[in-house]
C-alpha cells in the first residue's frame, strides 16, 4: 500500500511518548538494598527516591521521598550526585529549596531537614555513617554580586539546619567526585576557568583531620594536598577509592578516557585500548564503573557509540563482556553480589536492571516505559559515515518504516537531521519512540554524532575546538546531502532539529547554509555572545574553547550568532522555549522569532510556561511534538494523520 512520506497513520502518539513513563536516574546499593531515582513526566517531572528490599522473589519496593520533595540538585544546573546512602540512612537535595534531608530507609521516618540556606546548593553527595559525616560539593549563592563559589564541604550527620559546614577544599574554580578512603583520606576532581572538565582537571589526594572541629578556613583550602593526574590538556574523572588504599581514576591521557590506579608511588594503565571507559562530566554523579572489590571493576565502555558491559580484573588486565543484548549503560552500583544499571535495547524500552555476578542472570527492576509497540513500526539503526576536512564524520540514519506501507511512486521521504546537545555529548543506537514516532509516519531521520561528539577520542572531540558553528553545522549538512545523494531522502525536503546546543547547530545551519528547507529549534541558542555574557558559572567560559575568548573575540561571536545572520535565513522556523530557562535565556527565542518575523519568514514561537531548559511536563513535552509534526505537515506539503492541535504560523 503506498500512502505520500509524512501522512502514514502511526499508533506511537504524541501522548505515549509520556504514558507511563519514567525517568531512571542515579542507583546504589546499601548492603543488599538496591535505590534509584525515579522521574514521572505526569507529576511534572517530579524525582523521587526508591528503595528495594527484601529477598528474592519476595522483593518489596518502597518511595522513600513521597511528594512534595524532588530529589534533584542545582549545582552546575546539570547537578548529579542528588543523593547518597549507606547503613540505613539517605541524604538527599530537595529542588524546591536546594536543602539536604536525611531519612532512614528502614524506620520510615519523615525526612528531617539538615540544612537551612536555600542559597547553599549540594550535590556529588556520600555519606559516612561511621565517621559521622556527610560530604559533598557545595555551590554558594548567597553574594548575588558576584559569582557562585564552589568548594567541598562535610557537615555532620547529626548537625541541625544552624550548623555551619565544615570547608575542607577551596580555591578552585569547579570541585567533583569527593570520595573518603577508609583510613581518612579524601580525593576530589577539581578545574578552573576557562577549562570545562573534559578539558582539563585535576585529581588530588589530601589527609583529612580526625576533628574537624573549628578553625577551618571558609575562603582557603584548609587541606595540604597532592596531585595524582590531570593538568593542562588531561581530563581526569569519577576516582574511587579501593579497600586496599588504591586509587582509580579515568583519565584521557592517552586520547581516550581509560582507567588507571594509583598505588601511592605509580600511577599504571589497567586496559589500554581506544575506548571510552567515562562520558564527559555534565553532571556529578555518574559512575560510569563500580569496584566489586580489590581485583575486579564492573565497567561500562564506549567505542564509536557502540556501548559494552563488563567485568574488569585489575591484577591481569583482563576485561571480559557481559553479553546482555543491550546497546547504552547509565550509571553503574555494585552489591551483594550483584550490579546494577541502566540499560538501552533496539526493540524495547530501556530497564533497570541487575545481573547476578556469578551466574550472570539479570533481574529487571523498573522499565523506563511499558508500552508495547508493533515491530513492524521499529526502525532499526544504519550506521553511516561521510566525509569532512577532518576526517571521517559519523552518524545513525533511521529510514521510514511502518509495515507494508510505501510512500507515494517516485517520491523520496523527507528527513529530519538531528544535532544533539552539548555540543560535547553523542548519540548512541537505541529504541526511542521519539525518534520512531517519525519514522513510523514516513519521515527519515539522521542522528549525527558531529566533529566534538564524545565516543570517538579526545581528538575526535577537538575538532570542534574554536569551530562551533562551522565543523558541527558543516558535518550536519554534509550528511543531510549524502543522504539524498544516496537516494535515502528527498533533498528539497531536509530538516534539521536539536535542543540547546543542539538547536544552536540547527539555528546556525539554517543561516549558514542552504541545504536545509526547514528548522525546529528547541531551548536553542540564537546570539552566543548572550550566552557567553549571561549564563550559569558552569558554562560560562565554555564559549572560550568553543569560539573564543570574550571580549576579545567579540566579532568572532557576532559572526558565529545566527541572530545577526536573519537576513541569510530563507526557511520556514519552529521555536520551542521555557520561560524558566536558566541556560539558555528566554528572550533569545524571543529575539530571534522577532527578527525572522520582521523580515517576513515563516516562523512559529511557543513558549512553555515554568518549564526550564528540557521539557518536564507531560502536557508540553506532547504538545512540542505535535507541534513539530503539524510544522513539518504545513511547509513540506504533507497532511498528517493525526487529530493535531492548531498551530499559528506567521508569514506562511
Amino acid at each position: 500500500m503506498t500512502l505520500p512520506y509524512g501522512s502514514w497513520p502511526s499508533e506511537i502518539t504524541a501522548e505515549s511518548l509520556t504514558e507511563g513513563a519514567l525517568g531512571l536516574g542515579e542507583i546504589a546499593y546499601d548492603g543488599t538494598d538496591l535505590f534509584w531515582l525515579q522521574a514521572r513526566p505526569t507529576e511534572g517531572g517530579r524525582v523521587s527516591l526508591w528503595r528495594r528490599s527484601g529477598a528474592p522473589g519476595s522483593e518489596r519496593d518502597t518511595e522513600l521521598t513521597p511528594a512534595p520533595f524532588n530529589v534533584r540538585s542545582r549545582v552546575h544546573e546539570y547537578g548529579g550526585g542528588a543523593f547518597a546512602v549507606a547503613r540505613g540512612l539517605a541524604v538527599f537535595s530537595h529542588f524546591a529549596d536546594n536543602l539536604l534531608y536525611l531519612v532512614s530507609d528502614r524506620t520510615g521516618t519523615e525526612p528531617r531537614q539538615l540544612t537551612g540556606d536555600s542559597a547553599l546548593r549540594y550535590a556529588a553527595l556520600r555519606i559516612y555513617p561511621d565517621r559521622g559525616l556527610i560530604i559533598a560539593v557545595r555551590e554558594d549563592h548567597r553574594d548575588a554580586d558576584r559569582e557562585a563559589v564552589n568548594t567541598v564541604i562535610a557537615r555532620r550527620i547529626g548537625d541541625g539546619p544552624d550548623a555551619d559546614d565544615i570547608v575542607l577544599c577551596a580555591g578552585a574554580d569547579f570541585y567533583a567526585s569527593p570520595e573518603l578512603s577508609s583510613d581518612g583520606r579524601l580525593t576530589w576532581v577539581e578545574w578552573d576557568h576557562p577549562n570545562m572538565p573534559w578539558d582539563s582537571a585535576r585529581l588530588l589526594v589530601a589527609e583529612l583531620p580526625n576533628d574537624l572541629s573549628g578553625g577551618l578556613s571558609t575562603t582557603t583550602a584548609p587541606l595540604e594536598s597532592h596531585l595524582v593526574a590531570g593538568g593542562e590538556g588531561e581530563s581526569v574523572a569519577v576516582p574511587r577509592w579501593l579497600g586496599d588504599g588504591s586509587l582509580i581514576f579515568v583519565s584521557d591521557r592517552t586520547d581516550w578516557w581509560n582507567l588507571y590506579q594509583y598505588d601511592g608511588g605509580r600511577v599504571a594503565a589497567l586496559h589500554p585500548t581506544e575506548a571510552e571507559f567515562a562520558p564527559p562530566q555534565w553532571s556529578l554523579g555518574n559512575q560510569p564503573y563500580v569496584v566489586i572489590d580489590d581485583d575486579h571493576l564492573a565497567c561500562s565502555w564506549n567505542i564509536g557509540n557502540h556501548e559494552h558491559l563488563g567485568i574488569l580484573t585489575l591484577s591481569s588486565g583482563e576485561l571480559s563482556e557481559l553479553e546482555l543484548g543491550a546497546t547504552e549503560f547509565g550509571t553503574l552500583a555494585a552489591g551483594d553480589g550483584r550490579i546494577a544499571t541502566q540499560t538501552s535495547y533496539l526493540d524495547r524500552p530501556g530497564e533497570l536492571i541487575t545481573i547476578e555476578i556469578r551466574s550472570g542472570r539479570t533481574t529487571i527492576v523498573r522499565r523506563s516505559q511499558e508500552t508495547s509497540i508493533d515491530p513492524e513500526l521499529i526502525s532499526g539503526p544504519v550506521e553511516v559515515s561521510w566525509d569532512s576536512d577532518q576526517g571521517p564524520v559519523h552518524g545513525w540514519f533511521y529510514p521510514p518504516r511502518h509495515g507494508d506501507l510505501a510512500g507515494a511512486p517516485g517520491e523520496l521521504p523527507p528527513m529530519i537531521t538531528m544535532s544533539h546537545g552539548g555540543p560535547t555529548s553523542g548519540s548512541a543506537p537505541h529504541f526511542n519512540p521519539s525518534v520512531l514516532y517519525w519514522t513510523s509516519r514516513g519521515i527519515a531521520v539522521l542522528d549525527v554524532n558531529y566533529g566534538g561528539s564524545t565516543g570517538y577520542g579526545r581528538r575526535y572531540r577537538e575538532r570542534l575546538r574554536g569551530n562551533w558553528g562551522i565543523v558541527d553545522v558543516a558535518d550536519c549538512a554534509a550528511g543531510a546531502s549524502a543522504m539524498a545523494d544516496q537516494g535515502r531522502a528527498d533533498r528539497n525536503r531536509l530538516a534539521i532539529m536539536g535542543g540547546s546546543a543542539g538547536g544552536y547547530t540547527t539555528l546556525r545551519a539554517l543561516t549558514a547554509s542552504k541545504v536545509f528547507t526547514a528548522g525546529m529549534s528547541l531551548f536553542g541558542i540564537g546570539d552566543i555572545t548572550a550566552l557567553a555574557t549571561d549564563t550559569h558559572k558552569f558554562e560560562s567560559r565554555y564559549m572560550d574553547s568553543l569560539v573564543g575568548p570574550y571580549p576579545e573575540a567579540a566579532d568572532v561571536y557576532i559572526d558565529r550568532s545566527p541572530i545577526h545572520h536573519v537576513d541569510q535565513l530563507t526557511a520556514p522556523i519552529l521555536l520551542l522555549q521555557g520561560t524558566e530557562d536558566k541556560v539558555v535565556p528566554p528572550n533569545q527565542a524571543e529575539t530571534f522569532a522577532a527578527a525572522a518575523r520582521e523580515k517576513g519568514l515563516p516562523v512559529a514561537l511557543i513558549m512553555y510556561e515554568g518549564e526550564g531548559h528540557g521539557f518536564r511536563r507531560s502536557e508540553n513535552i506532547i504538545n512540542s511534538v505535535q507541534a513539530r509534526l503539524a510544522f513539518l505537515g504545513r511547509v513540506f506539503g504533507f497532511t498528517p494523520a493525526d487529530d493535531l492541535p492548531d498551530l499559528k504560523i506567521e508569514n506562511l
